[in-house]
């Protein structure tokens, strides 16, 4: 028996070491914001990164007859932890509500606030296609052959992650019955393209152990206008007996520094009950303690200058002498 564990114990080490060869860490920051779908690739060992907003909005639901001011923060902490392929986070929000109900001719003030999500959970890349698969060699003698697509662009990276939503004491937000710890599973998919696009596809099973669970997807696509300024559209669907809904999101962010970053986005939904909307505002920054030179470029241009990099290395060495 103890034979059987130690086995386990060593094949589970060699597929961590295995997959720790995939470098997450980028020259500027990887953040999350300010979409709502994670990205496939942690932070980078060493990298502690803080991603925070603030967002107002408005939800008017026609059957119930409310109408509901909303005024909130959510945040993120992420830390890369022991493999360039593993990141922990806290990912929570913070929310207050006042929502006039109409009865009769008259209208009741009801007001609520307190932690309305926070999740602790881990996440790994278990499959990067810049390093699994060999890149197209790039042809010397057409320009217009190297601008074809290439059908191996549609393979993503893939990370899996794994957390526990969990609250505490007397939290209003938390449905009739429902219990105060349940797990989150999201599958998340990510395509690096030419020209500065980044498709991202989170596929969610959250609060699996309640009467009522929900399951998600979220599809974001991003792009870099220039180096400083990106923007994204996202879809979200959600599918639960409590609440569902289909939602848009928009907005843009900009880089002051290789570790700062701001954001703007707004939200709208497509249906009445409730009809939504919201802005939000928020930054990304990074404590940036990585210590290996380790980045991310799945360009072909960065293929060859890593290539360019090793050859003056080589060509660097004194030659021996006998």
């Amino acid at each position: 028996m103890q034979h059987s564990t130690s086995k386990a114990v060593l094949l589970l080490l060699v597929f961590f070491v295995n997959f720790s060869i995939y470098a997450q860490y980028t020259e500027t920051i990887n953040s999350n914001r300010p979409g709502s779908s994670q990205g496939a690739f942690s932070v980078g060992t060493g990298v502690l990164q803080v991603e925070a907003g603030g967002y107002l909005g408005n939800d008017q639901h026609n059957l119930l007859v409310t109408d509901t001011d909303i005024l909130g923060a959510d945040y993120a902490l992420r830390y890369g932890l022991f493999f360039e392929a593993l990141e922990v986070s806290l990912i929570g929000s913070f929310q207050n509500e006042s929502t006039t109900l109409k009865v009769g001719g008259n209208e009741e003030e009801f007001k609520r606030s307190n932690f309305k999500t926070n999740t602790l959970g881990i996440k790994y890349l278990i499959f990067d296609p810049s390093r699994s698969i060999e890149p197209d060699k790039p042809n010397l003698y057409s320009w217009k052959a190297n601008q074809q697509f290439k059908w191996k662009s549609l393979i993503p990276a893939v990370a899996v992650y794994a957390g526990a939503n969990f609250s505490f004491g007397d939290n209003p937000y938390l449905y009739e019955g429902e219990n105060k710890l349940s797990p989150k599973i999201v599958v998340s998919t990510q395509n690096n393209w030419i020209g500065s696009y980044v498709l991202v596809m989170n596929f969610i099973a959250d609060k699996l152990t309640e009467d009522s669970p929900t399951f998600a997807g979220i599809v974001t696509l991003t792009h870099a206008f220039t180096p400083k300024v990106a923007g994204f559209i996202e879809y979200q669907g959600l599918i639960s007996d409590i609440y569902a809904d289909d939602i848009a999101r928009i907005g843009g962010a900009y880089l002051f520094t290789d570790d700062f970053q701001v954001d703007l986005s707004g939200l709208i939904n497509f249906k009445n009950t409730p009809s939504r909307w919201q802005v939000a505002a928020g930054i990304s920054y990074r404590f940036d303690m990585h210590t290996k030179d380790e980045y991310i470029d799945d360009s072909f241009e960065g293929d060859r200058r890593r290539k360019r990099s090793e050859e003056q290395q080589g060509n660097t060495e004194e030659p021996e002498t006998e």
